[in-house]
């Protein structure tokens, strides 16, 4: 059993029809629920819902607070490689995409790491395009081991790995993995990725599961917000988060909410979706998952991420770049993955965090320990 066989259940569901039945009775009855069903869930993500945004906001911010406290956990990405041989239609780094491709070498990862430290962050999201030929479970193994001499956490966000592979990556050092399955709607999912092994739905769908098998303390998984209707996508990354909590209770799930930025090929997005929707999505996820962690990267504008911060957020990214050795030289403007809309520094996020009465938490995990 995987989580295929939850989506396969939902294939035929008539979504449009179950939201034009949601009454404002049944949205009541949703928030009142001590723990969120299914139907709760699907329920909130509906458009009358949004008429109880005050109130998603508040059972949201309660649940938070109750499971993490008033803290905000920070990391931040390091590119290792802008090479890939996927055709993503909405990536930067699609193999088709002229641009200035570079690897960094051991010497290279040495001076991000000293970089990156002096910021304080010690937690780092290590980040490659998806080539195994040029950055192969070795290469990052061997990075891992170098990162774990700066940072207390170092985590992956790579190719879908075999499980065996993913216990070679823990041994060097690295403690959790992020992968988007981009859309859980296969249709749409074979129409935005050309080529390339990313074109396996099924292979990306269940690295989350082969990771949590291999030991990995954090497993992160999140749609990319735009690609296929929104209520949809959110719906199967609850379910997603859901199902990995009950099967692997040692795992701690986390999910990310990005929206699609823009990127180089001039994607243009078929669901754009606009901030007071993206709060009764983040909020009706907290209702259902009271203990996952929530993350809300710099994709998103300062102001926002900060309005937002009690109404889910757990994890926050900061003073990132999306270019590859980008903390020790600025990245070529045209080899970038995506743009970022918060370009505050770490210092920056941290002092705003402190202002609206919350903890910035640089460090929160040791494998030493």
């Amino acid at each position: 059993m995987s989580f295929r066989d939850s989506i396969d259940r939902y294939a035929d569901f008539d979504f449009p029809g179950f939201f034009e039945r949601v009454t404002d009775a049944d949205v009541e009855r949703a928030l009142a629920a001590e723990k969120l069903s299914v139907t709760d869930f699907l329920t909130l993500l509906a458009p009358p819902a949004a008429r109880r945004i005050e109130a998603m906001a508040q059972r949201a911010s309660q649940l938070t607070v109750q499971h993490f406290g008033r803290t905000i956990q920070m990391f931040i990405p390091l590119y290792l490689s802008n090479h890939c041989n996927n055709r993503c239609a909405y990536c930067g780094f699609n193999v088709g995409n002229d641009m200035p491709r570079r690897v960094l070498d051991l010497d290279a990862i040495e001076a991000e790491a000293e970089a990156i430290a002096r910021t304080g962050m010690q937690h780092v999201l290590i980040l490659t395009g998806e080539d195994r030929r040029i950055t192969p479970p070795e290469y990052i193994a061997a990075a891992a081991r170098c990162l774990k001499r700066h940072f207390a956490s170092v985590s992956i966000e790579v190719y879908p790995l075999h499980e065996e592979e993913y216990r070679a990556l823990r041994a060097a050092g690295v403690d959790g993995m992020t992968v988007f399955q981009e859309t859980y709607d296969p249709v749409t999912y074979r129409r935005v990725h050309l080529g390339g092994k990313k074109r396996d739905y099924g292979w990306r769908l269940d690295a989350p599961e082969r990771a949590a098998r291999a030991g990995l303390r954090l497993v992160n998984i999140g749609p990319l917000l735009g690609l296929a209707e929104p209520r949809r996508e959110i719906f199967f990354t609850g379910l997603h988060a859901r199902y990995l909590e009950d099967h692997y209770l040692q795992t701690e799930v986390a999910i990310s909410l990005p929206r699609i930025n823009p990127a180089e090929g001039s994607f243009d997005a078929d669901h754009r979706i606009g901030d007071k929707s993206f709060v009764q999505f983040m909020t009706a996820l907290r209702m259902f998952l009271p203990r996952a962690g929530i993350t809300v990267s710099t994709r998103e504008r300062a102001e926002f991420r900060d309005a937002i911060l009690p109404l889910g957020v757990t994890r926050f990214s900061a003073g990132s770049s999306t270019g590859v050795g980008g903390y020790v030289d600025p990245p070529d403007a045209d080899a970038l993955q995506f743009e970022i809309t918060d370009q505050r520094s770490v210092a920056e996020v941290a002092a705003a965090l402190v202002a609206r009465r919350f903890q910035p938490v640089f460090k929160d995990w040791d494998g030493s320990l």
